[in-house]
């Protein structure tokens, strides 16, 4: 059964927030002597973030925990609920995806498609969420509802500028997803050996020609 990531705007029922006995504690359990605690503020948000990604990813969004995922990332559950609310607003934050997906309006008509897949090579190596997101995509569908709405979202309008017939935009960027994501499935999550091994000016070598044909060649 597919799995549906709820609005992050919830009310946080005990359901929604932690599927385990107990799990409703309140954000303002958290008191004064919690703001005096060196992990503060960014450090700790970035180590929820952490442990949420991993476990949502290994558990899919209806069994992942808040407990499990304060306790992966050493904490108390009160401290996630401070930052997050319940668990649709940590899903939320977890898989926020900014790709920056270059201007291609002013790059040489011929190079597009290299200068797309260098883009992402160096944003996926520059950013772990990247590849956190691809492993919940993987392994549930709120995780690849999420992966999708970052294509919709960042990559269409990007590829508008520069296809031919703009209303092809969406299939072209299905095309291109099943290249810049396949590779970084067998790169960065499932580690296939020369998947790994590739330098980037290989990788850009065998991709840009297929990402180019899908950007700019006229429909078959």
């Amino acid at each position: 059964m597919a799995e549906h990531a709820p609005s992050a705007a919830g009310t946080g029922t005990d359901a929604d927030i932690d599927a385990e006995p107990g799990a409703d504690i309140d954000a303002a359990a958290a008191g004064p002597a919690d703001s005096a605690r060196p992990r503060r503020s960014a450090v700790t948000r970035a180590a929820i973030l952490a442990a949420a990604r991993d476990r949502f990813a290994a558990d899919g969004y209806e069994r992942a925990t808040i407990r499990a995922i304060a306790r992966d990332a050493e904490i108390d559950p009160s401290m996630v609920m401070r930052y997050y609310g319940n668990k649709a607003g940590l899903f939320a934050a977890a898989s926020e995806i900014e790709v920056h997906a270059p201007d291609l309006s002013h790059v040489p008509r011929e190079e597009a498609g290299a200068r797309l897949v260098r883009h992402f090579l160096e944003r996926w190596e520059c950013d772990e969420t990247l590849t956190g997101m691809m492993r919940v995509g993987v392994t549930n569908e709120a995780g690849a509802q999420r992966m999708r709405g970052v294509f919709a979202e960042q990559i269409k309008p990007v590829l508008a500028a520069v296809c031919p017939v703009p209303e092809e935009a969406p299939t072209r960027a299905a095309l291109i997803a099943s290249q810049i994501l396949g590779m970084a499935l067998c790169r960065y999550v499932l580690h296939i050996p020369p998947a790994v091994d590739l330098g980037h000016d290989e990788l850009v070598a065998w991709l840009a020609p297929t990402v180019q044909r899908y950007l700019t060649a006229e429909q078959p």
